[in-house]
């Protein structure tokens, strides 16, 4: 009897994971016949983690905070855009038994946009609060989408003008300190930081949203973010939290491992049908 592929995800914390059932409702709508496991693993076991499970069979690997970096470290070749990122969170073993590494993040956050809400990004102002790993992600697949600007705010002003100078020459990009925000506005603001999830936002300036702009917070949980509440407070057109991203990137990770890409739209509206009050 032939043995499933196996796939996984790890991370730490990770119990909270929906990628495990995401990723059997693609394998089933796809029929493709294979496992997918989360695993608890902490910075220290991620290197004799990895290597014991490509060393054992696995054919790819998801990874998730904290060890995105360690997993770029890793691969042996990367795509372009985790290059650009500098993080990986899909790793994916190749015929001569290289491991390639890559970054859906953005693809996911691009896709859930524009395909999923509609929402254009060419000739937009953006603007991006924060700019730690999950910025750095996202940041080439916009600038492809040919924004009018992108700007990248943070409480540290050097790092966010040293992540922006990372991308010089890829479209119009600039970094800031959120006291520079007064008086600006955008058409869309991405939340980067994690810490709407505990409530907390930076001090953001009155009029920041335009007329008709929408709010996009990469994390999500059952109860609205701290940051989609601002974007309803601020009159957003939309606010949304990063669940559909999860799906379009997991289906990115999917269709790297198995040629195959499945539909997300049913994923996404039954985990959203789940957290629902």
């Amino acid at each position: 009897m032939k043995s499933l592929d196996r796939y996984a995800v790890f991370g730490h914390p990770i119990k909270h994971t929906k990628s495990p059932r995401i990723h059997r409702i693609f394998a089933e709508q796809t029929g493709q016949d294979l496992e997918y496991t989360a695993q608890e693993v902490t910075v220290e076991q991620f290197q004799a983690a990895v290597a014991r499970f490509f060393a054992e069979g696995g054919k790819g690997l998801n990874c998730t905070l904290p060890l995105k970096e360690l997993a770029w470290a890793f691969a042996d070749h990367k795509t372009e855009r985790a290059q650009l990122s500098k993080a990986v969170n899909t790793l994916a073993l190749q015929a001569d038994g290289s491991i390639l590494g890559d970054n859906t993040d953005g693809h996911g956050l691009v896709t859930d946009l524009t395909s999923n809400h509609s929402i254009t990004l060419s000739d937009t102002r953006i603007l991006i609060l924060g700019a730690g790993g999950a910025a750095r992600g996202i940041i080439a697949p916009i600038l492809q989408q040919a924004p009018q600007a992108l700007l990248i705010a943070n409480r540290t002003i050097n790092k966010a003008v040293t992540l922006a100078a990372e991308f010089h020459g890829k479209g119009s990009i600039s970094g800031c300190g959120f006291e520079a925000l007064a008086n600006r506005q955008f058409d869309l603001i991405l939340n980067a930081t994690s810490a709407s999830l505990s409530g907390q936002l930076p001090l953001l300036p009155s009029g920041l949203l335009a007329a008709g702009g929408n709010c996009y917070d990469l994390a999500y949980g059952n109860e609205p973010t701290a940051f989609v509440r601002w974007g309803w407070q601020n009159h957003a057109k939309n606010s949304l939290d990063g669940l559909g991203m999860l799906v379009e990137q997991a289906a990115e990770a999917f269709f790297i491992w198995r040629g195959v890409r499945p539909k997300t739209q049913a994923v996404i509206e039954l985990l959203n049908s789940e957290r629902q009050v």
